[in-house]
């Protein structure tokens, strides 16, 4: 088995909640020594959300268990000169540092960019916000939802009668974590080039935007306001949510080739020979009338029926599932996606979490430690900085860690 593709490479991880700490997972994911560098007594956020209240009140909130296996936890008092002191020397043996505070705040706490270029002129510092290091909304809070909103996600999501709404799950935090997650190996892959050190300001709004491709490109490039359209997709026509005998199916016959196959599977060749359905752009003309004439068919059989049979045709169709379901899917199980850990606190139930979507070198990747208990590291760190135990213990005592 290969190593680690970030095997050496030491990142600070100073982020709260979700966007930073996603983005450390991924690295963390990739073999780097992640330091999850969290305020004495409370640490992170996450630890103090989820589902469960018993663990929350443990600060070993589900939200942060989610997104620091594999990580150390090492924790500092940044507002204290001793606190500061450790994190800088903690810089000058680091590859990365990443925070996701508001603008503006690392300056004030003595730790900013300038500063920390100082220390470690081949740092890479990735800072997450809202909407940005520079422009007028710099400074204004955001979580996931503000920039849902504020990117148009929320405008095109759900129907006519039912928008705006919001997606059912984090995205924006999820992409500014992946977009900062991406920058800091491609800062990583300049610097063994250059030597030179990187400052990356990723923006959630921005990175949101950027994945919404043809719903900004098609307004920018021809004019189109995008409008919500439920379960179908505008591009193409039959391409959607189907109700079939027991459930939904989603349908993407977006060739001609496709559509062709689809009726036939379904006994409606007849819709072949519908003028209002020989081009692709009368079906998206027609979509509705097309809809009613293809769920007549699928009907006859259950989801999962037509997820096969349409599936070995060449046919994209694929049954809506519950999360449950969609994570007992075989398919994850295949590749060893989803990875058993230890509880972090050694209770006597195992801790699921997800691995990697990326396999390296044929192999899946997946955290090898459980996420950390607050400052369960802070000793054993500050001892490879070149702390004595006394100096610890002083520090300790001061409230530095």
């Amino acid at each position: 088995m290969s190593a680690p593709l970030l095997d050496g490479v030491r990142v600070l991880d100073l982020t709260n909640v979700l966007a930073g700490p996603f983005a450390g997972y991924q690295l963390a994911l990739q073999g780097a020594d992640v330091l999850k560098v969290e305020m004495p007594g409370t640490g992170d956020l996450a630890r103090q959300l989820g589902a469960d209240r018993n663990l929350s009140e443990g600060l070993l909130g589900a939200s942060f268990l989610a997104q620091n296996a594999g990580k150390r936890s090492l924790t500092l008092n940044l507002k204290d000169p001793e606190g500061r002191e450790a994190l800088l020397r903690a810089v000058r043996e680091s590859d990365v540092l990443v925070e996701n505070f508001r603008p503006g705040v690392m300056d004030r706490l003595g730790c900013g960019w300038d500063v920390l270029k100082r220390e470690n002129p081949a740092l890479v510092y990735c800072a997450i916000s809202g909407f940005g290091q520079t422009g007028p909304m710099r400074a204004r809070p955001a979580y996931d939802q503000i920039v849902q909103g504020l990117s148009g996600m929320m405008s095109v999501t759900g129907t006519p009668e039912v928008t705006p709404l919001r997606s059912g799950f984090p995205v924006a935090d999820t992409l500014g974590g992946m977009a900062a997650a991406y920058a800091v190996a491609a800062a990583l892959v300049r610097r063994a080039r250059t030597g030179e050190g990187a400052l990356l300001d990723v923006s959630m709004l921005e990175a949101a935007l950027t994945a919404m491709g043809w719903v900004t490109s098609n307004y920018l490039i021809t004019g189109a306001s995008p409008q919500p359209m439920g379960n179908e997709n505008f591009t193409a026509a039959p391409s959607g949510t189907f109700v079939t005998a027991d459930g939904h199916l989603n349908i993407s016959a977006n060739r001609q080739q496709q559509f062709a196959t689809l009726c036939r599977l379904i006994n409606r060749a007849d819709l072949l020979d519908d003028a209002r359905f020989a081009h692709p752009a009368d079906r998206k003309t027609h979509r509705d009338a097309l809809r009613e004439h293809i769920e007549t068919g699928l009907a006859l059989r259950t989801a999962k029926e037509w997820e096969e049979i349409l599936s070995d045709a060449g046919v994209p169709a694929a049954r809506v599932l519950s999360v449950p379901d969609a994570l007992g899917l075989e398919q994850l199980a295949a590749r060893d996606f989803i990875r058993r850990l230890p509880f972090p606190d050694g209770r006597q139930r195992p801790l699921d979490v997800l691995g990697s979507p990326v396999r390296v070198d044929g192999e899946p990747v997946g955290p090898a430690t459980p996420p950390p208990l607050l400052g369960q590291h802070t000793g054993q760190v500050l001892a490879e900085l070149g702390y004595g135990e006394r100096e610890i213990s002083s520090m300790k005592e001061s409230g530095a860690i």
